[in-house]
């Protein structure tokens, strides 16, 4: 086996990355996905865990993590048995996307101060050898990004004509990819703003290492995408300081929205949280409309790229929307990944504030990450007069069903309410259910007018729904806010006259604090 490239000098010092929670516990267990494990019960590649599972425990995660110094001792230990266990080529671990993170995630340890035992250099080598000639090319988007990101990494922290092979092989692959994969308006192309999330953290770590080893062009590509990236974050963002939950998204995976936000003005970024009334992400079609004291967040966009539909969900015209800093209606989240019936369920139309037609979803999401079919947006329109801000925009998704039905939907937002109307224009009528989706500490009541209040644990009201053309109900379903994580929740269902042509208008009106 050839020996380990030398290590190259370090010309500036490395600054702190984004740092995750711990997952590592002091017993030497580990946390992943709000589920627990440790390598006495369950070694490197317990066929009992979940592929995702797996993948976090050989991530390496936690030695970049919040207080890491304070595990530093059972981080050398893991490394040590990690390689003693994980022979070359076998096993979950040598798969190339934990191969990835985990060959950065040991580079970043290093970097910090820690000092490697040779068969830890011996190892990173070992590995990015192995990822070199086993790109995930046929899988692209985030996965092949890891891979070159992983091969930079290697290449810098190595010296030497084998490091410098790996270098130039992963910045010609990010090159191209940050090109195809970062859009016009700063947005990570697979539109799920948890990967959006780890996208910048991504960019963010390249320029730093790439500052690190002298790396000028291989800084300013990334630094030049950086400032609209962290744009299209903030947008995507709820005052609360959680992403908006569209496309496949959940918290605790990628690093919190503020210390991106904070590892970005570490390296030199100017980072502002103030954004205008108005915002649309034209090349993403995401929109952003505040009118305090509401934060409404809109998703007029495609699922995602044609060929890379993995992470999409049939959401297309759902929104979240934001009361006093504080999130209320909701799309209900992630929290399965892998084949299962609750991963598709988790993933169709009925699970976001939106419409459906006939019961169908929008995009026939199938698999754990397929979709046949796929609504088209069209329409597209933003605007403001005085107090209004207005979006409204339609999508084709049910062009299958009889009648080829185009859901039409507009919001105006105002200081005082937010008014809804939801068309289906078809030449057949079709049983419609407008859904809106409470968030965790928020239950709906119907009074004998028919309007719908919407309280707080406390009792106190937050909404009034009026609806117009639809006879409203509440049902109990979850919420997904993390993987591993299912939470009860309520959601308004307005169920329109399946014998009359169907409109659809939902007037709500917020209480003041």
């Amino acid at each position: 086996m050839a020996l380990a490239p030398l290590c190259r000098a370090i010309s500036t010092p490395w600054c702190l990355a984004a740092q995750r929670d711990p997952s590592l516990t002091k017993m030497g267990g580990f946390v992943f996905l709000n589920e627990e494990g440790s390598l006495k019960k369950n070694g490197w590649d317990d066929p009992t865990k979940s592929k995702l599972w797996l993948y976090n425990q050989h991530y390496f995660d936690d030695l970049n993590a919040r207080d890491a110094i304070s595990r530093a001792k059972q981080h050398r230990a893991l490394i040590i048995d990690w390689i003693s266990v994980n022979l070359p080529g076998r096993g979950t671990g040598w798969e190339p996307y934990p191969t990835s993170l985990r060959v950065v995630n040991w580079i970043k340890w290093i970097l910090v101060g820690n000092n490697p035992e040779p068969q830890m250099l011996q190892s990173l080598a070992v590995q990015t050898r192995w990822l070199s000639h086993r790109l995930e090319r046929h899988l692209l988007g985030n996965h092949l990004f890891a891979n070159a990101k992983a091969l930079v990494f290697a290449g810098l922290f190595f010296d030497g004509p084998e490091a410098q092979r790996w270098l130039k092989l992963g910045t010609a692959i990010l090159e191209k990819e940050i090109s195809e994969q970062i859009l016009c308006d700063g947005g990570q192309f697979e539109l799920s703003p948890m990967y959006h999330a780890l996208a910048v953290e991504d960019m963010l770590d390249l320029i730093n290492i790439a500052r690190v080893f002298q790396q000028d062009t291989l800084a300013e590509t990334c630094g030049d995408r950086v400032p609209s990236m962290l744009c299209w974050l903030v947008t995507m963002t709820h005052p609360d300081g959680t992403l908006a939950s569209f496309n496949d998204t959940a918290s605790g995976i990628a690093p919190s929205v503020s210390i991106l936000l904070d590892y970005a003005r570490t390296l030199g970024f100017a980072v502002s949280s103030h954004l205008p009334d108005l915002v649309h992400l034209t090349s993403s079609g995401y929109m952003r409309l505040d009118k305090s004291p509401a934060v409404l967040i809109t998703d007029i966009a495609k699922i995602g790229p044609d060929y890379l539909p993995g992470h999409a969900h049939a959401d297309t015209l759902s929104f979240e929307l934001s009361l006093h800093g504080k999130r209320v209606i909701v799309n209900s989240g992630t929290s399965v990944y892998g084949l299962s019936p609750e991963r598709i369920r988790q993933r169709g139309t009925a699970a976001h504030s939106t419409l459906t037609i006939d019961g169908q979803n929008s995009s026939e999401v199938w698999s754990g990450f397929r979709v046949g079919r796929r609504a088209r947006p069209q329409d597209v329109r933003v605007g403001s007069n005085g107090t209004v801000l207005r979006a409204e925009g339609a999508h084709d998704g049910y062009r299958y069903l009889k009648g080829r039905p185009l859901h039409r939907r507009e919001w105006k937002l105002t200081p005082t309410g937010l008014l809804i109307q939801d068309r289906v224009e078809s030449t057949c009528l079709h049983e419609i259910n407008v859904r809106f989706h409470l968030a965790e500490g928020y239950h709906a009541e119907i009074a004998s007018d028919g309007t719908v209040r919407v309280m707080q644990e406390q009792g106190r009201e937050v909404l009034i729904f009026v609806a117009s053309g639809a006879t409203p109900s509440v049902i109990v379903s979850t919420l997904h806010p993390q993987f591993g994580k299912t939470v009860p929740n309520q959601v308004i269902c307005l169920l329109a006259d399946a014998s009359k042509p169907t409109v659809v208008k939902s007037q709500l009106n917020w209480s003041h604090p």
